[in-house]
């Protein structure tokens, strides 16, 4: 039996109509070649959970899906378990609890995540290769498509294999395969200078927090070689775009305030 993995994404209230309404779904599985434990959507953050729930339970019938959490109802518990403040985060708590709350509620031995707007741009088999890497070499702690499909990741690597570049540090929340054991453990309360790059208007967000534990450890990351993923935003209603605004002008205002 091959390791078990579970696929997850997330959806918030700008862009669960678009995930949930067409084929994201059946694509971003479709396009991670394994035979996944459990394929789950992360709802966070949304007005009327209802309405999101129903679409997601069409999507268990269509079988794109197998489970879907609201993330409200565990947030609570994930803080406790890995000992974080929610008021720690600042501006960054509706970036970070998702991913959290998934990964507190993990079952399975690894854990693949997406954000909502981001796809691997074609099929590939990278999944069964960064899990027996993983399982090879204990300093690897993430595993991700590259970010772009010239290779960036070749100027800086530290090392490499025939399937991945391997470097220090360096955490998105866009694509990441973890072992679940080693992210379910107080990690989340560490700091580093280089970590001080993520945007400011994020707060003390997750990815944040995960780039300092491994620069802090020395852990690695290994980027596949040979396919990347797409981000796409989707495009926010004129009123959310002005609110983006306002609280990242009110971050920077406040920054000071949280250490930076």
């Amino acid at each position: 039996m091959p390791p078990t993995v579970t696929l997850e994404t997330k959806c918030w209230e700008h862009d669960w109509r678009q995930i949930l309404g067409g084929d994201h779904l059946r694509r971003l599985a479709e396009r991670n070649i394994y035979p996944f434990d459990k394929k789950i959507l992360m709802i966070n953050n949304v007005r009327r959970p209802a309405d999101v729930i129903r679409q997601a339970e069409r999507a268990i019938e269509r079988g794109w899906l197998t489970h879907y959490v609201v993330v409200a109802e565990h947030a609570g518990a994930a803080l406790d378990f890995f000992n974080i403040r929610r008021e720690s985060f600042g501006a960054g708590y509706y970036y970070s609890i998702a991913e959290l709350a998934s990964i507190f509620l993990c079952q399975s031995e690894f854990l693949l995540h997406y954000s909502g707007d981001s796809l691997p741009a074609a099929a590939s088999d990278w999944v069964p290769r960064a899990v027996h890497l993983m399982s090879q070499d204990l300093r690897v702690k993430v595993c991700n498509l590259d970010w772009q499909a010239d290779h960036h990741d070749a100027r800086n690597a530290a090392g490499e294999t025939d399937d991945f570049f391997l470097g220090h540090g360096g955490f998105s929340d866009q694509c990441y395969l973890v072992r679940a054991a080693d992210f379910r453990q107080r990690i989340y309360n560490e700091a580093h200078p280089d970590s001080a790059r993520y945007p400011r208007y994020g707060g003390e967000l997750f990815e944040k927090r995960v780039d300092s534990w491994m620069r802090n450890h020395g852990h690695l990351r290994a980027t596949f070689k040979r396919a990347h993923y797409v981000h796409q935003n989707w495009p926010l209603p004129l009123p959310a775009r002005l609110h983006r605004k306002l609280r990242k002008t009110w971050a920077r205002k406040i920054s000071p305030w949280f250490g930076r």
